[in-house]
């Protein structure tokens, strides 16, 4: 089975941080994430909260805009967070969402350069590197860390064009796909960023006894998702072009459950099953919205026992 983990939702305020992580560490799940979305918490603040309040788990940063940082002062925050914490953290750039990039002043004047420069700069500083660079966006002279972490974090690109995951495939040591996160989406990045890239796909999560149920839970954050800048995310599914073009209405069930990890314990334990064949090394699951998230970690933390569980 692929690697579990949670996201806390960016609408929680910070001061619900500690408790759910804690939560999710009791749990057994291997992952937490946390969000950095304008303009909510800050991904290094919280990420620094949540590993200085757990012991083991790992934590996720999904994602730092890769314009609105210096990437050197990003790194630096990354390097001093991997060596008080060596081997819990994954740390996610992104694009940033073009609107906020734009609200702050940030944005630059190709997204792709930024990307691709900011994830060179930050893995070779934080690999100890003395890094000169001179691009379109990133520009650096002889800079080196004095202290380099002695266990180097991953570097994740949350992107999704075709574009963007070369670039991410090609320098950085992971792929964050957004929601929804379908193995044949999976499948498709995978022969984008290569055959070494750890995936990590987020999906909305429901369980309950009844399928008909859950997966009825989850219908409302599921159809908020499918928007103009999921299409990657739709295109590769057998009834993504119908989607695309309005679909049904309502959108049937069996679609929704194939865009989400929904259903009976047997059934996620499955999708989980089908996504780790599509080669997802880790699934994060998020609470749906509106729900208690305290009964998604529990329920979480029953998949995982049961996904981990062979067959009798």
């Amino acid at each position: 089975m692929p690697r579990l983990g949670i996201r806390i939702p960016r609408e929680l305020s910070a001061a619900r941080l500690v408790d759910l992580a804690r939560r999710a560490e009791q749990a057994g799940l291997d992952e937490v994430w946390v969000v950095e979305d304008c303009f909510y918490a800050g991904g290094i603040a919280t990420a620094a909260t949540v590993l200085a309040a757990t012991e083991s788990i790992t934590l996720g940063i999904g994602v730092l805009p890769t314009v609105a940082r210096n990437p050197a002062i990003a790194a630096m925050e990354l390097a001093a967070l991997a060596e008080l914490h060596p081997g819990r953290l994954i740390a996610g750039f992104g694009h940033g969402v073009p609107k906020w990039m734009k609200q702050i002043g940030a944005y630059p004047p190709s997204p792709l350069a930024a990307l691709e420069e900011t994830l060179t700069a930050v893995r070779r500083l934080l690999r100890g590197e003395r890094v000169s660079l001179s691009g379109k966006q990133v520009r650096l002279d002889e800079v080196e860390f004095e202290f380099p972490p002695s266990v180097v974090p991953p570097l994740y690109a949350g992107v999704r064009g075709p574009r963007s995951l070369a670039v991410g495939g090609k320098h950085a040591d992971g792929t964050l796909l957004a929601e929804p996160a379908a193995p044949e989406y999976v499948r498709a990045t995978r022969e984008i960023v290569g055959p070494r890239h750890t995936i990590a796909a987020y999906n909305w999560f429901a369980l309950d006894d009844d399928s008909e149920h859950a997966v009825e839970r989850a219908r409302k954050d599921v159809e908020n998702t499918i928007k103009p800048s999921t299409e990657p995310h739709l295109r590769p599914l057998p009834f993504g072009e119908e989607l695309l073009n309005g679909g049904r209405d309502p959108i049937p069930a069996e679609w929704i459950q194939r865009l989400s990890v929904s259903g009976t314990l047997a059934e996620c334990a499955a999708q989980l099953a089908a996504l780790d064949e599509a080669s997802a090394g880790s699934v994060i699951l998020l609470p749906l919205l509106g729900e208690p998230e305290e009964d998604a970690i529990s329920a979480a933390g029953e998949l995982a026992r049961a996904a981990g569980t062979p067959p009798a």
